[in-house]
């Protein structure tokens, strides 16, 4: 457990270096100990207030090293967009590995026909949305707008980073690091150590959907680890178990590092 969380902590680094790929074109070039603080404290700061990690990230580089609250919100957009493809790069992988299995249920839970017209009913949704937006003049229409267009200029912006091939391989490494954090945790029950790789992807990909998108996974990881890993045959018991067990420790070392950060940042930086 101690070596999965220690590879979780070796990502926080890479993520933190990567991060210097986007700022270094705008003519930043922070220490990597205080990205690397400032990365934990966003990770901290997310666990009491959904979404803020990105902010408390964005104010801490600026407090320390003098990068625009603006640029380096930027960043983070660009950095967000990038796992969100690499995210549905594994779960593409997870669902090819598993696909007779979760086909087989989604079939068994909806019928064709309803999961056909279900599907037809939100792409017709989606263009709906996508009209209104582009002529309603609603302040919210107006931020969804801007939104979407940061997403847009996150997504290009990757173009002007100077090395283009490394910023993509330790974007892969930083999830192959979570995927090898998670997978050595296994190894902390007797029980989950025998599971194979091509169930543990799965479960790896729907805890990550927990994580990105509710309050870290508080309450949820460890239901949707139980639940994913049912379908293939693991009791729910033995499955809540471990996601609790990988969730905690996660959990556990985010507010150390954080902690650590909040002192460190200062202290580091005292002049």
């Amino acid at each position: 457990l101690a070596l999965a969380v220690s590879l979780s902590v070796l990502s926080h680094l890479v993520r933190s270096h990567r991060w210097h790929l986007l700022l270094q074109p705008m003519g930043y070039n922070p220490r990597l100990i205080n990205s690397f603080f400032a990365v934990c404290i966003a990770y901290f700061m997310n666990l009491f207030i959904p979404k803020s990690g990105e902010l408390s990230r964005a104010v801490s580089i600026n407090r320390y090293e003098n990068v625009p609250l603006n640029k380096a919100l930027g960043t983070i957009i660009t950095e967000r967009v990038i796992d969100l493809i690499f995210l549905i790069f594994f779960t593409v992988i997870a669902i090819t590995l598993q696909y007779d299995v979760l086909f087989g249920y989604v079939r068994e839970k909806i019928p064709m026909t309803k999961l056909l017209v279900g599907l037809v009913i939100l792409v017709l949704l989606v263009w709906l949305g996508a009209q209104w937006l582009k002529k309603a003049q609603h302040r919210y229409a107006q931020k969804a707008r801007d939104f979407m267009r940061g997403l847009k200029t996150g997504m290009l912006s990757i173009a002007h980073v100077q090395k283009p091939g490394l910023f993509i391989v330790e974007s892969l490494v930083v999830w192959l690091l979570y995927l090898a954090s998670f997978f050595t945790a296994t190894f902390a029950l007797e029980q989950t150590a025998v599971i194979g790789f091509d169930v543990l992807i799965i479960g790896f990909v729907v805890g990550s959907f927990t994580f990105a998108f509710t309050n870290s996974g508080v309450g949820y990881y460890p239901l949707a680890i139980a639940g994913i890993l049912s379908l293939f045959g693991i009791p729910e018991t033995l499955g809540n178990a471990f996601g609790w067990l990988v969730w905690t420790s996660n959990i556990l070392s985010i507010i150390l590092l954080g902690f650590v950060a909040f002192i460190g940042l200062p202290l580091v930086n005292k002049k």
